[in-house]
């Protein structure tokens, strides 16, 4: 299933801003700029992926959860559930 073309559209722009700070970060590192400086346009850097990571999830969800959910046998309807666990896992790791 492909994305939807409004999210894509989102999430290539999103993508592109983010290697556009990515540059800036590691051109600030080699500069040795004040670190403060540096661990806010890190800080910036995360915030973006949190944006792009809820598009993709929301794509996700719209499609392949969705459909699933719906069309899947159990063992289908399972696996989706456990994919959604793992994913909130990764994001309320701590540390």
């Amino acid at each position: 299933m492909s994305m939807i073309q409004d999210i894509k559209k989102r999430a290539t722009h999103r993508s592109k801003i983010i290697e556009g700070q990515f540059k800036g970060l590691v051109k600030a590192i080699e500069n040795e700029e004040y670190c403060i400086d540096i661990l806010t346009q890190s800080l910036a850097i995360q915030q973006s992926l949190r944006s792009l990571n809820k598009l993709v999830l929301e794509n996700h969800m719209k499609t392949h959860v969705k459909e699933g959910m719906r069309e899947g046998d159990d063992k289908t309807q399972q696996e989706i559930i456990d994919e959604m666990l793992k994913i909130y896992d990764l994001t309320n790791i701590r540390g």
